[in-house]
């Protein structure tokens, strides 16, 4: 590694974890007002809360990277060539290809951690983000973090309980519930209940004293009224484990290499681009640095802005065309990476001085 792979390396590294940073910030700082918001409605326990966030911090940071790269680059070599550094570099005889290896030396191992991030522990931290979304949406976690005044819907939808108000020895007040799952929808009212839990099964139980029953549509034929003395509502425990693996964002990555369906093609590649992204991001800001302190940066500037948004909007499109067959089968939903790097290349050629010197041969 030679002294100038070494400059350029260190430059691009230490803007790179500023950027990180910055990015991490910003980005913890929105999901923390999420789920701020959804422990407040009560769909989130609060002592969730810092494990919940660090899931979604896990699960997002490989998309954070790409983007991060790009900026870093072209911060640090923006900076070499204000400060005239590229240009005493060029004159010293070292050429373009040092510049694009020092950059390499920064964007090989940062994809290799992306690769591992984005095809591992990405799927992992969204396994882990559904099932405490499912336990939360279980009567147990419900139960476990209820919340007075609040309606809690429960086996989709089927079933709603409220509590009205909830005693300091965990006596509920003021209970509703109403009961869709069989062919009369059942409405039970009652002013006090309890809960309890299985031990043995893991089911839970919401157990309503002395309340009144309505069975069926009122003005039916067949609506009923009645009252009891101990009604029971069954919830059955359900195990998360069995539901995580439905959403695709969740699949371990080895599931998607076996799968033939295009859904999971499509997942496998949008996981895949992270990693490629580095590389291809920081192919395109090399040339995207001014050269000379006289040379107008504006111009460059705007086309890494266009490069940047082209970039990750044409991401999106092409897995949408992927997954809808819009595209062949056999060109995928990489293909976005190649023609943004082709573009900004003949774009720039224009202003290559290889190219005019070609020009003024006669």
């Amino acid at each position: 590694m030679t002294t100038v792979e070494r400059y350029l390396l260190s430059e691009v590294s230490k803007v790179l974890a500023g950027v990180v940073g910055v990015l991490l910030l910003v980005s913890m700082s929105m999901l923390l007002l999420r789920t701020l918001e959804e422990v407040n409605v009560g769909a989130i326990n609060g002592h969730l809360l810092v494990r919940y966030l660090g899931f979604q911090v896990a699960r997002d940071i490989s998309s954070l990277l790409p983007p991060a790269f790009f900026l870093a680059a072209l911060v640090a070599l923006g900076r070499m060539a204000r400060d005239s550094e590229l240009i005493a570099i060029a004159a010293s005889g070292i050429g373009p290809g040092r510049i694009y290896r020092g950059v390499g030396l920064v964007a090989v191992p940062l994809a290799l951690l992306t690769a591992w991030l984005a095809l591992d522990i990405q799927p992992w931290a969204a396994a882990q983000i559904q099932r405490i979304r499912l336990q939360q949406g279980d009567q147990a976690a419900q139960i476990a973090g209820l919340q007075a005044g609040r309606f809690y819907q429960q086996q989709e939808g089927m079933v709603t309980v409220f509590v009205g108000h909830i005693d300091g020895d965990r006596q509920l007040r003021n209970l509703f519930i109403q009961d869709a799952r069989g062919a009369v929808t059942r409405t039970v009212l009652s002013d006090t209940g309890l809960h309890q839990l299985d031990p043995v099964t893991g089911d839970h139980h919401i157990v309503l004293l002395h309340g009144r029953r309505y069975d069926g549509t009122p003005g039916a034929a067949d609506y009923t009224i009645g009252t009891f003395d101990r009604y029971r509502l069954r919830v059955a425990a359900r195990d998360p484990a069995t539901l995580v693996t439905r959403k695709r964002s969740t699949m371990p990555t080895r599931a998607l290499l076996e799968s033939d369906t295009l859904s999971d093609r499509a997942e496998l590649e949008h996981r895949i681009s992270s990693p490629i992204a580095v590389l291809s991001l920081g192919l395109i800001a090399v040339p995207l640095s001014a050269t000379s302190p006289r040379q107008r940066a504006t111009g460059r500037m705007f086309l890494a802005f266009l490069t940047y948004f082209g970039f990750f909007n044409l991401q999106r499109l092409a897995e949408a065309w992927m997954e809808s067959a819009v595209t062949p089968v056999w060109l995928g939903s990489l293909w976005y990476q190649a023609l943004v790097l082709a573009l900004v290349y003949m774009v720039l050629m224009w202003d290559s001085y290889w190219l005019r010197r070609l020009l003024r041969r006669p």
